[in-house]
């Protein structure tokens, strides 16, 4: 399960191997599913900016938040039920393909089910919300507070979230990460054995996972760097890491202790008078996983977060 954003792509741009090691991925066996926040495109629009980018896939390939959250509507009220779309064409195809009936904000319905949506009104907005403050069941597609824009980074779908929890008073059932829903459809749709989530955020991909009980990659060709990996609280930690998507190609050995040190693949890591200290070479990937869990270490001894000055990863090969 590969999230999409700092993962597959950076903005327009693929990252770089990515579609490759994808491929490389698949030719070993391995299932592919991209799961995305972002309520707003249709599978297909998100299927076709990978095939753009080189990445084998198709629209059953993709799982949105929006088919999550119509999926929990409908797992309690049904087909046919009438539901409230605050959002774009992403959340009312996924609605749709469930069986359930998109309706506007004034109309009668059962609940209602909030997205991203650049071209929602204000005046759905308002009425909206006191439809939930009333008592309507209410189902959000993520709470992300920013997107990735062309312009820069922007106001996403948890910001209208905030303002309708402000003035309701109520919390609505999340679909997106890093609840469960989204990871359960998928797991659900694709099957598999060993469900793995691949993605580049602590806070939704990584904490996702384990709410839901399931293993994790982090790759480093996101938003998470060296001092959000090694200051990560335990509720956050990935079970692997890897500088990218060749993490998805290799065995992950975890590091033995020798003397108070971690060592990995010709690397060692300790925390000596407060430093961080990393001595050796050796892959990039195994540099990775010995800092992290020298850090990692030290910290649930009861030692302080430690320096991490000086301190550079290196480049793979």
């Amino acid at each position: 399960m590969l999230d999409l954003d700092g993962v597959v792509y950076i903005g327009p741009e693929a990252v770089p191997g990515a579609a490759a090691h994808l491929a490389a991925a698949r030719a070993d066996g391995v299932r592919l599913a991209f799961i995305t926040n972002n309520a707003s495109r249709p599978p297909e629009q998100v299927a076709q900016h990978l095939r753009d980018l080189g990445v084998d896939a198709s629209t059953d390939d993709v799982v949105t938040s929006a088919q999550a959250a119509a999926r929990l509507v409908s797992d309690r009220f049904g087909a046919g039920a009438r539901v409230v779309c605050l959002g774009a064409d992403g959340l009312r195809e996924a609605l749709v393909a469930v069986g359930l009936v998109p309706v506007g904000a004034d109309e009668d319905a059962v609940a209602i089910a909030t997205g991203y949506g650049p071209d929602v009104l204000w005046a759905d907005i308002m009425r909206a919300a006191v439809r939930i403050r009333d008592g309507l069941p209410w189902v959000a597609s993520n709470t992300d507070a920013t997107f990735p824009a062309a312009f820069g980074v922007a106001p996403g779908h948890g910001v209208q979230v905030d303002m309708l929890r402000g003035f309701s008073g109520v919390d609505p059932v999340v679909a997106g990460k890093p609840e469960r829903p989204l990871l359960d459809e998928t797991v659900r749709r694709m099957g598999g054995q060993r469900p793995l989530m691949v993605g580049d955020r602590l806070d939704t991909d990584i904490e996702g996972a384990r709410r839901a009980g399931l293993d994790s990659l982090l790759v480093l060709t996101g938003v998470t760097g060296l001092e959000e990996l090694v200051t990560a609280p335990e509720e956050l930690r990935p079970t692997y890491v890897a500088p990218d998507l060749t993490g998805l190609l290799e065995a992950h050995a975890a590091p033995r202790e020798d003397g108070g040190r971690q060592v990995l693949g010709g690397w060692s890591a300790e925390v000596g008078d407060g430093r961080l200290q990393v001595t050796g070479a050796g892959a990039a990937g195994d540099w990775w996983r010995v800092v992290a869990s020298a850090a990692w270490r030290h910290v649930d001894g009861g030692g302080t977060v430690p320096d991490l000055d000086g301190l550079t990863p290196p480049r793979e090969g």
